[in-house]
C-alpha cells in the first residue's frame, strides 16, 4: 500500500525487515534528497502574458506569490533528523515492554529501570523569518501522522501509532497549558475526546495530568512530539519561575515515554537552554541565521522572481538585489514580503514595472526592521546540499546529536549588508603616519623627513 502524506490514518504496511517490532516496520521509507525536495516544493506557475491580465487577474496573482516555496539545503538536514529521532523513539521500546511502561506509570517508587535507552531531544532556533514553523510542518506532512495496526505475523495486533504531534509552546510556560495543548493534539490526531474527559475530571494535581498524558503518549505509541515557539518561555521566565516545572514535564515526558522532543523557536530561547547543562544536552541542534549576499541568496531571489504581475518584468540587476538584501536582511520571509508588496505599490501608481524607488516605498510601508544582532548559528548560505545518498552536516554546525558547534563561541554575529554603510575613509597621503606604519615604512619616512635622526624600534 501506498502511504498518504499529512494528517491522516491508514493502514499499516509492513516491510518485512525481521525486526521484530511492527512499530519500526511500519514506519515509511526515509526519502532521498531529490524526493524530498520534490515533494516539499510549491511552484504554482509563474505568469506568462502579464499584458493581457487585467488588474484583477494581478492582484489575484500576487495573493499567490507568499504560497511559493522554494527548498533549501538546510531543510533536508532537519527532514533526516526528525526521522531518525522518530527511529530512535521506536527503537528504545517493544510494544511489550510499552505495556509494562503504562504499568509502571502507576506503580508508586517504580523508575522503570530495565527498559530501553532514552529517545532523543533536539532543537531549532533562528532568526524570525527564517521559515522554521513552514519547514517542520512540510517535513512532518511527509510521514503519515497515524498508522492502524490490526495484524501483525498472523495474529490480532490492534493499535494505533501515532508517528508525531506538533503543539505550540503556552504564553504562561504553564505545564498544565502544555498537558491541554498535548491532549488537544492527539485528538485531533486519531479522533478521541480526552480532552473533554481531563476538563470534566478537574484534575488538580499538575502531576495527576502528567501522568495521565505519560499514559497516553504510551497507549498510543507517540513516536516525536515538536514543541513550536518555544521561545515564549523566555518572557515568562523573567516575571515568574514556571520554566523549569515546564522543561521538567517536557524531560520526564522524554524519560518516561521514550518519546522523542523537537523544540523550535526564536533564537531568544537559547539564553534559557543555556542556563542549564542539561538543558544545552538536550537541546543541541542547528541555529539559523539569514542568507549572506552571495549566490545563495541570489539563487533563492531567482527563484522567486518570475512571479511578477507588473505589465513588464524588471531585470534582476545587481543593484536591485543588493538593496532587496538591505531591506530584508537576507530573511526569506522578508525578502518575499517585499517583491509582493514592490508590486502592489507599481499597480497602485501605475507604474509598469518594480524599480528601486517601488522597493523603497514597500520597505517603508511594511516597516521591515531586520534584528541588527543575529545572534550565534550558521547562515543559510553555508549549507551545502546533501550528497545523493549521504547527509553531510556543514562544517561548524551539527545536527541535534553532533558534537559542540564551535561557531557558537564566537558572539553574537551582527546583521550584513550588501552595500558596505558608514561613510567612506578619506584618502590619506603617502607621507601620513598611520599610513607609513601601516605600510611597514614608518621609520624610512621619519628618516627623510629629517624628523629624527635614529629610530630604534622595540
Amino acid at each position: 500500500m501506498k502511504y498518504n502524506l499529512g494528517m491522516q490514518t491508514v493502514e499499516a504496511v509492513y516491510d518485512n525487515s525481521g525486526t521484530q517490532n511492527p512499530l519500526i516496520e511500519a514506519l515509511p521509507g526515509c526519502l532521498d534528497v531529490a524526493q524530498f525536495e520534490r515533494q516539499i516544493q510549491c511552484c504554482p506557475p509563474p505568469p506568462q502574458a502579464c499584458q493581457s491580465m487585467s488588474m484583477a487577474e494581478r492582484r489575484q496573482g500576487l495573493a499567490l506569490l507568499p504560497t511559493v516555496f522554494v527548498p533549501l539545503p538546510y531543510m533536508y538536514y532537519i527532514y533526516d533528523s526528525l526521522y531518525r529521532m522518530l527511529q530512535s523513539s521506536y527503537y528504545t521500546l517493544t510494544s511489550r515492554e510499552r505495556v509494562t511502561k503504562i504499568n509502571a506509570l502507576f506503580v508508586s517508587g517504580s523508575s522503570g529501570a530495565g527498559y530501553g535507552a532514552q529517545a532523543q531531544s533536539g532543537a531549532l532556533l533562528g532568526t524570525p523569518g527564517i521559515g522554521k514553523t513552514s519547514t517542520l510542518k512540510r517535513c512532518l506532512m511527509l510521514m503519515p501522522q497515524v498508522v492502524s495496526h490490526e495484524t501483525y505475523l498472523g495474529k490480532a495486533f490492534y493499535t494505533k501509532q501515532v508517528l508525531w504531534l506538533h503543539v505550540e509552546c503556552p504564553s504562561d510556560a504553564s505545564q498544565k497549558t502544555m498537558a491541554y495543548n498535548i491532549v488537544r493534539a492527539l485528538d485531533m490526531a486519531v479522533g478521541s475526546n480526552h480532552l473533554d474527559y481531563l476538563l470534566r475530571a478537574h484534575a488538580g494535581s499538575a502531576s495527576a495530568v502528567a501522568t495521565y498524558i505519560k499514559t497516553l503518549c504510551v497507549t498510543y505509541n507517540v513516536g516525536l512530539l515538536v514543541v513550536d515557539e518555544i521561545q515564549n518561555v523566555v518572557a515568562t521566565a523573567q516575571r515568574t519561575n514556571r520554566i523549569k516545572p515546564l522543561i521538567r514535564f517536557l524531560t520526564e515526558l522524554t524519560n518516561d515515554t521514550c518519546t522523542a522532543v523537537y523544540f523550535t523557536g526564536t533564537t531568544l530561547a537559547e539564553s534559557v537552554f543555556q542556563s542549564e547543562e542539561y538543558l544545552r544536552r538536550r537541546t543541541r541542534g542547528p541555529r539559523l541565521l539569514p542568507f549572506k549576499p552571495d549566490g545563495a541568496y541570489r539563487a533563492f531571489l531567482g527563484a522567486l522572481w518570475p512571479y511578477q504581475y507588473t505589465p513588464e518584468q524588471a531585470v534582476m540587476t545587481d543593484k536591485l538585489a543588493n538593496q532587496i538584501y538591505d531591506y530584508s536582511g537576507g530573511i526569506p520571509a522578508y525578502i518575499s514580503k517585499l517583491l509582493e508588496e514592490a508590486q502592489a505599490q507599481a499597480l497602485m501608481r501605475g507604474v509598469d514595472k518594480i524599480d528601486g524607488k517601488m522597493v523603497a516605498a514597500a520597505a517603508d510601508y511594511l516597516a521591515i526592521q531586520p534584528p541588527r544582532e543575529l545572534g550565534t548559528g550558521t547562515f543559510l548560505s553555508d549549507f551545502r546540499p546533501p550528497a545523493e545518498g549521504a547527509v553531510e552536516q556543514p562544517e561548524g554546525n551539527p545536527g541535534p546529536q553532533g558534537t559542540e558547534d564551535t561557531s557558537r563561541d564566537t558572539g553574537p554575529v551582527k546583521r550584513l549588508y550588501a552595500v558596505p554603510r558608514g561613510r567612506k575613509a578619506d584618502q590619506r597621503d603617502e607621507r601620513d603616519l598611520l599610513v607609513a606604519y601601516k605600510a611597514g615604512v614608518l621609520r624610512e619616512l621619519l628618516l627623510s623627513q629629517d624628523m629624527v635622526e635614529e629610530v630604534i624600534l622595540c
